[in-house]
């Protein structure tokens, strides 16, 4: 995949977020949208777009439980969870399925992010 957009308030402030929360690298700021790389090793790029009339993103409700459009993998499920607890971001509790453990996290804006893994 080469790039997930997000839409936010602002690009600037939220990506100083993604910055220090999700250590995420910038590529390029400008005023209407902030382009950072997931990570070095990873072509995918987050894009955040700032919109007008600004709305977290919603999902549309559903017969399989989602409530997110986007997934990260860790490489350590639980340190991901404690970091993101220990910086006071808004995290739901990790929840299972067979050997899939999975949470959703909530970036300044309200957008439902995901983290997966074993």
């Amino acid at each position: 995949m080469e790039g997930v957009f997000i839409s936010v308030k602002s690009p600037q402030v939220s990506a100083k977020w993604y910055e220090e929360v999700l250590g995420f690298s910038m590529v390029y700021q400008e005023e209407e949208a902030a382009v950072l790389r997931i990570a070095e090793e990873s072509q995918t790029v987050v894009c955040l777009v700032k919109t007008e009339n600004y709305q977290p993103m919603q999902f549309p409700e559903n017969y399989f439980g989602v409530g997110k459009y986007y997934n990260f993998i860790p490489r350590d499920l639980e340190k991901a969870y404690e970091r993101l607890v220990e910086q006071g971001v808004q995290v739901n509790q990790i929840d299972g399925e067979g050997n899939t453990r999975f949470f959703t996290f909530y970036d300044p804006d309200g957008n439902p992010l995901g983290v997966c893994g074993e």
